[in-house]
């Protein structure tokens, strides 16, 4: 595998995408891969776009870049949405509205599976082209009872993941980083005060920088 920068939930916030991906030490012939979630709550939604566009980046659709396309078509949503789609080009939407709902890395070393990059989650048991979109877009547990939610009840999907594919995620900053044998959360929060993550592939080292201050509450 090339060397892949997988960067999670970068929500706007473009000063720390800029210095992760120095602190990565990305450049030419590396792939920089995103998560989901790379516009919306943080401070320069249009600013992130034009550095990731710049970047060639790859990348998956999150539940909020889903919101802004949304409120893009239907002219309503939640405002902090529609304001979103104000700022952007259409160079910039059309970015958006092309991302897949899960990225195929191919495999980390000869013989391995494949590493596939999602926004939210995938129901253990179930191939990542057969997952439900609403799964991949918003899971974060496994319930007692067996059943998928995108609540906070139960256990982490990631924690039963049992492959054979290993799994890059974002989406859940309640859960902050998770390290599985099979997944790899990377949402820490970043325009929530936290972090911007990324792991670097095929080395699996994590790095991450700290957000230069909070934009919206967790």
């Amino acid at each position: 595998m090339e060397r892949t920068i997988v960067v999670g939930d970068v929500h706007g916030c473009r000063a720390e995408l800029e210095a992760l991906t120095k602190a990565c030490g990305f450049g030419p012939g590396q792939r920089l891969v995103l998560v989901g979630d790379i516009v919306a709550k943080g401070p320069d939604s249009a600013g992130v776009m034009a550095f990731v566009r710049a970047q060639g980046a790859l990348g998956v659709l999150g539940n909020h870049d889903a919101h802004v396309l949304r409120a893009r078509e239907a002219l309503s949503g939640k405002p902090e949405h529609r304001q979103v789609v104000e700022t952007l080009s259409e160079e910039d939407l059309a970015y958006l509205q092309a991302l897949p709902l899960y990225l195929d890395l191919g495999p980390e070393a000869p013989g391995d599976a494949p590493t596939f990059v999602v926004h939210a989650g995938a129901v253990p048991g179930i191939p990542i082209p057969q997952q439900d979109r609403e799964h991949l877009l918003t899971l974060r547990s496994i319930r007692d009872d067996g059943l998928p939610t995108k609540k906070l009840k139960g256990k982490p999907w990631a924690s039963l993941w049992q492959g054979p594919e290993r799994l890059v995620f974002g989406h859940d900053a309640m859960r902050g980083l998770q390290q599985y044998p099979f997944a790899v959360g990377l949402d820490t929060g970043c325009v929530y005060g936290g972090a911007l993550t990324a792991l670097i592939l095929p080395e699996r080292r994590l790095v991450s920088v700290r957000a230069e201050r909070a934009y919206v509450p967790l």
